[in-house]
């Protein structure tokens, strides 16, 4: 059972971890963020940074801050146009190289986040998990995860909860490290970033008792 659970608490070595990397990154990659932040607000103008509400570490809400890519952009009758519509060309390159993401390393860095962990979604969906899936906010969310490198926005929501529920139970400092080499890789080769046929990946609505795929994990 994952030192995550039995203690009740994220573990002092996984946090010395997270600030080892995330306090020199944000440092070393402070030009790059500066560049983006004044492309992004040349191109689209402001903000320049996305906030939105999110549920952490035991569905503690927390703001979480990412590069935005969206325009806010409205129909004649005033209501927000469908994310595929509003997504920018800078926005399209940002999220194909997970740069959008950059500024959760502040999220790290105040505890929020992790670098490693389940993706932290939207408030809304907290109703609509089973108590199963409720299970992924037994430890911080994460900048990339076991579903990420797993095939991230092609798994169904389904698959995507089970990886995060078996991340919780079979955490360790190796495993961390494992994902982070990998999603590496699947950032420079672009794998999994949209769902088959559609530009975002669509909302969780809750569960089909009649959909129960099979999630053999590759450890």
């Amino acid at each position: 059972m994952s030192t995550l659970i039995v203690h009740g608490r994220i573990p002092i070595r996984k946090r010395f971890f997270d600030l080892l990397l995330a306090l020199p990154g944000l440092i070393l990659l402070s030009p790059l963020f500066g560049l983006l932040a004044l492309l992004i607000w040349w191109t689209e103008g402001s903000p320049v940074f996305f906030l939105q509400i999110r549920p952490g570490y035991r569905e503690k809400l927390f703001k979480i801050i990412k590069f935005r890519t969206m325009k806010a952009s409205r129909d004649a009758r005033g209501n927000v146009l469908p994310e595929e519509q509003r997504i920018t060309r800078l926005g399209h390159f940002l999220r194909a190289t997970s740069l959008d993401e950059l500024p959760e390393l502040i999220n790290v860095i105040r505890g929020e986040m992790s670098l490693v962990g389940p993706r932290p979604l939207l408030e809304k969906y907290l109703p609509r998990y089973s108590p199963e899936q409720a299970r992924r906010h037994q430890v911080l969310p994460g900048i990339s995860g076991w579903a990420q490198i797993n095939g991230r926005n092609t798994l169904s929501w389904q698959e995507r909860f089970r990886m995060d529920v078996w991340y919780v139970d079979h955490w360790s400092l190796f495993l961390d490290v494992k994902i982070l080499a990998l999603t590496i890789g699947k950032v420079f080769k672009r794998e999994g970033i949209n769902p088959s046929g559609q530009a975002i990946m669509g909302e969780f609505m809750g569960n089909d008792p009649q959909e129960e795929p099979s999630f053999t994990p590759k450890a």
